[in-house]
C-alpha cells in the first residue's frame, strides 16, 4: 500500500481549530482548514452578543499572542464578537495562515482509503491509508485526502432535545420553527413579547433567563430537571461573571422578578401548535400542568456529531459520547469546576484509530467544563506528537 499524502485536515476554524493550524505552520507542516461557515468563528458568532466568564488572559494561546502581539492580556472578558474581531479574523488574515483556511467547506465523513471500520484493526496497514474526506463545498462535493485528521468541530452545531431523558418530546419536531436552541438576542425587545418557554438548567439557559427578565413585556417560565439546582456554584468563584449567574438564578427561584418562574423539578413531555403559539404539556411531582407560550428557549446542551467518524474506529465513552481514553481520565478526577481539571498527557488524546485526534469542546463530549485553554493545550500535545511522526 503506498504512503499517506502529506498534511493535516483540520476541521473547523473556530479557537482550537485555528491554533491547531498556528501549530501545524509553526512546525513547518503542511495543513489545510475545512470551515463549514462562511467566516471563521462560525459557532462563536452564535452567541456573539454573550459576554464569557473567562477573561482575555486565558482565551489565547501563546502561538496565538505570538502571531498578535497586541492581543488584551488583562482580566476583562471579551464577548463571542470581540473574541472573533481581535483575535480569529486576524488570526485567519495572517501570514501564517494564508491559503490554509477554506471557508464554506463542511465535511460530512472521514474513512480510510480501501477500508471500512471493521478491517485491519489496530494494524499498520490501517495506519498508513489516507483519510479520504467527503466534502460540501462552492462547488458541490468533493473528496480529499489527508495523512492526519484533527477534528476541531465542537458541539454548538448539535443541540440536545427538549424531552424527559434527553429524547424529543411528543410534537417537538413539529413545532421547530418556534424553538431557538442557541442562546437568544435580545436587542429587539418586540421579538421576545410574550411568553418564553426556557428550558435548561447550565450556563447558557442562566444567560439567557437574565437576558429575558429584562425585557418589559417579557413572561419567562423556566423549566429546570433538577428539584434542587445548585446552578453549578464553584464556592469562592474566582471568575465574577459565573457566580453573577448563580446569583441571578437564585433571586428567580425565590420570586425576585415576578415575570419569571422556575418550574424546578419539571421536564417538557409534549408540544403541539396552537395557531400561532405553542401548547406545553409539562411533568412535576406534583403532576402535570399545561401552558401556552409564545416562544421556545432550549438550551439543554450540545454534543459533537460523532457522524464524521462513523467508519474510522474511534472509542468513545458510553457515558459521555466523547473519545474514551480522556474521558475515563476527566470521570475519574471528578473535577466539576473548569478551573480546577487534572493535567492530561497526549495519549490520553489518542483513539484506536491512528493518527485522527479530536480536540476541543468536542473532546469532553457531554461535559460542560471545558475551556479554551484545555483545547490550546490539547493542540500543544497533538501538535508535537504530528510534527515529530513527520520528522518536522
Amino acid at each position: 500500500m503506498t504512503a499517506p499524502p502529506p498534511g493535516v485536515a483540520i476541521l473547523g476554524a473556530g479557537p482550537v481549530g485555528l491554533d491547531a493550524a498556528l501549530a501545524c505552520a509553526d512546525a513547518g507542516l503542511e495543513c489545510t482548514v475545512y470551515e463549514a461557515g462562511t467566516a471563521v468563528g462560525a459557532h462563536v458568532a452564535q452567541w456573539g452578543h454573550v459576554r464569557m466568564f473567562t477573561p482575555w488572559s486565558m482565551n489565547a494561546s501563546p502561538r496565538m499572542r505570538a502571531h498578535l502581539p497586541g492581543l488584551p492580556d488583562d482580566d476583562r472578558c471579551p464577548t463571542g464578537d470581540e473574541l472573533t474581531e481581535r483575535l480569529l479574523v486576524p488570526l485567519a488574515g495572517s501570514a501564517a495562515l494564508a491559503g490554509r483556511v477554506r471557508l464554506g467547506h463542511r465535511v460530512r465523513a472521514v474513512a480510510r482509503r480501501g477500508l471500512l471500520k471493521h478491517e485491519e484493526i489496530g494494524s499498520a496497514a490501517r495506519a498508513s491509508a489516507p483519510f479520504r474526506l467527503l466534502i460540501d463545498g462552492p462547488d458541490g462535493e468533493q473528496l480529499r485526502q489527508a495523512a492526519t485528521v484533527l477534528d476541531c468541530t465542537g458541539t454548538y452545531g448539535n443541540p440536545n432535545r427538549l424531552g424527559d431523558g434527553g429524547i424529543p418530546a411528543l410534537g417537538e419536531a413539529t413545532v421547530e420553527g418556534h424553538i431557538t436552541r442557541t442562546l437568544p438576542r435580545t436587542e429587539d425587545p418586540d421579538r421576545w413579547q410574550g411568553t418564553v418557554l426556557l428550558v435548561g438548567a447550565g450556563k447558557s439557559a442562566q444567560t439567557a433567563a437574565r437576558q429575558l427578565a429584562r425585557l418589559p413585556r417579557t413572561r419567562l417560565d423556566w423549566v429546570v430537571r433538577d428539584p434542587a439546582p445548585d446552578w453549578g456554584e464553584v464556592p469562592g468563584d474566582v471568575l465574577p461573571g459565573r457566580q453573577a449567574l448563580v446569583d441571578s438564578a437564585r433571586l428567580f427561584v425565590s420570586g425576585g422578578n415576578q415575570r419569571v418562574v422556575v418550574h424546578t423539578g419539571t421536564t417538557v413531555q409534549a408540544l403541539d401548535r396552537d395557531g400561532r403559539r405553542v401548547r406545553v404539556r409539562l411533568a412535576s411531582p406534583a403532576g402535570d400542568a399545561r401552558l401556552t407560550v409564545d416562544h421556545i428557549v432550549g438550551l439543554t446542551g450540545y454534543v459533537g456529531d460523532d457522524g464524521l467518524y462513523r467508519q474510522l474506529q474511534v472509542h468513545e465513552c458510553y457515558a459521555t459520547a466523547a473519545p474514551m481514553n480522556l474521558s475515563a481520565a476527566l470521570l475519574g478526577a471528578g473535577a466539576a469546576d473548569c478551573l480546577a481539571q487534572p493535567a492530561v498527557g497526549v495519549d490520553t488524546l489518542r483513539s484506536p484509530e491512528p493518527n485522527f485526534f479530536v480536540l476541543g469542546a468536542k473532546s469532553y463530549g457531554r461535559l460542560d467544563n471545558f475551556l479554551l485553554r484545555v483545547g490550546y493545550e490539547q493542540v500543544s500535545q497533538v501538535g508535537a506528537l504530528v510534527a515529530e511522526a513527520a520528522g518536522a
